[in-house]
């Protein structure tokens, strides 16, 4: 892309942009006055149904659709989702550290949409540091009449609150998420009821991705029609690629939504490091389908609709590349302690799931296992698929069912190799 429109302190003289003057003096918060003084919450609401913006931290759910749920209750509420875990995925941060009012122009222009008089930032508890920088950006905001009551002389009040997680992986699940800030265990709550209708103390409840909110301001002030015309039809507006693994040069990059895996990694990534082959993406870092870098996937564009197409998920776009030296059962375990060690104990599926998975592979990379080994692994994942609360529970079996199903044979090379390891043959 020529400009960003996220990453905006990348941009020849908005370097500076994370300056409350030097973000007003770009035009920062004049969407949202103009919002809170000429129009209505629900006419917002209908622009951004219309911009076709969908929800960045994972499901892609339709935003404008999203915030027309809420229940016709009050008092509502809008969180913001910035607990950040996911491995592979570190694009909120650099938002949150470089661009931070853009992200809280789009929290504000969200609650009043919302009708809501209090809005929550749950930051991912090691992010304690910049929680407490962004705690003074809402001071600033405060000092300067963007906040508080009456704002802009209007009928309106707003205060935003920053709560600070404790690591938890969890809590990046919305209903966990709202548990956490009302100072209980974080855990899933049974759904439905949705957030929409009862979430944070039972109120209707908003919560929306960082990254998400941080394109709002963008559709207010450039308008649906701008916004639609970035990316494809369905899949519309900029989206930041996190990129690691073996990829030359791994990190953040904002793109349009359509661009190819082909283009992302050997176009603007330079390709593999050392020059390698590729042998698997994880598109979505640990949480979707691990994926073989074959033609197809590799000429897929990175879109909601187009990655389900060929067997997994563009999630929150955490691609991890794995070049082919890398024994995929091994990275497969490396996911598995991931979800094991995170998983809240709830659902006794995944409680119990995890654990067994997690045995199992390490048996398997230690060449200790016998072939009823991978078959038992199969069947456990397949006992946990679809019977938790959360998400997290496919999520673990995701590496799991795919691994098997397209690497099968770096599984069964532990069955007869001795202490040999993939690394001793293809290295």
């Amino acid at each position: 892309m020529t400009e960003y429109l996220l990453l905006r302190h990348r941009n020849q003289g908005e370097e500076n942009i994370a300056d409350l003057d030097t973000y007003l003096a770009l035009g920062g918060f004049e969407a949202y006055k103009n919002i809170v003084t000429t129009m209505t919450p629900e006419s917002v609401v209908e622009i951004i149904k219309a911009s076709g913006l969908r929800g960045r931290g994972g499901a892609g759910f339709p935003t404008g659709l999203k915030w027309s749920f809420l229940s016709n209750r009050f008092p509502r509420y809008v969180v913001a989702n910035s607990d950040e875990s996911e491995p592979g995925t570190f694009k909120d941060r650099e938002i949150l550290e470089h661009n931070p009012f853009q992200f809280l122009e789009g929290l504000m222009i969200c609650a009043y949409a919302a009708q809501s008089e209090v809005a929550y930032n749950y930051c991912r508890g090691e992010f304690w540091e910049l929680t407490h920088k962004l705690e003074e950006k809402v001071h600033q905001l405060n000092d300067y009449g963007f906040l508080g009551t009456q704002i802009f002389n209007t009928d309106y009040s707003l205060q935003v609150y920053h709560h600070l997680g404790a690591g938890a992986y969890i809590c990046g699940e919305e209903s966990a998420l709202l548990e956490s800030i009302e100072g209980k265990l974080g855990q899933p709550r049974l759904k439905p009821p949705f957030p929409a209708d009862r979430g944070l103390y039972q109120s209707p409840t908003v919560v929306n991705n960082t990254e998400t909110l941080t394109n709002v301001p963008l559709i207010m002030s450039r308008g649906p029609d701008w916004y639609k015309s970035i990316g494809t039809e369905k899949s519309c507006g900029p989206k930041i690629m996190c990129l690691s693994g073996h990829a030359k040069h791994p990190g953040n990059y904002e793109t349009e939504l359509g661009i190819t895996f082909r283009e992302l990694i050997y176009d603007l990534a330079g390709g593999i490091k050392g020059d390698r082959n590729l042998k698997a993406i994880m598109p979505s870092g640990a949480s979707a389908p691990i994926l073989p870098a074959n033609d197809e996937v590799l000429d897929t564009p990175l879109t909601y609709e187009d990655v389900p197409n060929i067997g997994s998920q563009l999630g929150s776009a955490s691609i991890i590349l794995l070049d082919d030296t890398v024994d995929i059962s091994w990275a497969v375990n490396k996911t598995m302690k991931f979800f094991k060690h995170e998983s809240c104990g709830k659902c006794t599926p995944c409680r119990e799931g995890t654990y067994w998975m997690s045995h199992l592979l390490g048996r398997i990379n230690s060449n200790v296992a016998e072939t009823k080994d991978i078959k038992l692994l199969e069947e456990v994942a397949n006992q946990v698929t679809g019977k938790c609360l959360c998400p997290l529970g496919d999520f673990s079996t995701s590496a799991v069912v795919s691994g098997l199903e397209l690497f099968r044979e770096d599984f069964d090379f532990h069955l007869s190799n001795g202490n040999q390891s993939i690394q001793d043959v293809n290295i």
